[in-house]
């Protein structure tokens, strides 16, 4: 399997564990990058959202604190979409998670399916 998997986490986060797990169980060689400490930039959201074919709202964590008290859902639709990578950009936090960035897709969230299709597992 190809190395050129990057696996973008919050290492706090329930979801990312069991998504790290997975990786490891597969034997998925993969770059580890902390999504607050070293947070997305808007040119990398725009190119894996352009990667992955998704709606950009895909890449927000919905079900987030911050998003939520930002009021992100009345704001978003309102947005173009460089001010919504510019706002992505702006905290982890915001970004749906765990993120995985492969050299033709990117799928955010862990749906053990999606992975296997997107990493061919």
């Amino acid at each position: 399997m190809a190395a050129d998997v990057l696996f973008l986490e919050y290492p706090k986060c329930s979801t990312c564990q069991k998504a790290k797990k997975w990786l490891d169980a597969h034997g998925v060689t993969y770059a580890d990058r902390h999504i607050v400490e070293d947070n997305p930039t808007a040119d990398e959201l725009r190119a894996w959202h352009e990667r992955s074919g998704l709606p950009l709202k895909r890449f927000f964590n919905t079900s987030g604190m911050l998003y939520r008290e930002m009021e992100l859902s009345k704001k978003l639709p309102e947005m173009s979409e460089d001010e919504q990578y510019a706002l992505l950009a702006t905290n982890g936090m915001l970004a749906k998670r765990p993120l995985l960035v492969t050299a033709d897709t990117v799928v955010p969230g862990f749906k053990e399916a999606a992975w296997e299709e997107a990493l061919g597992a």
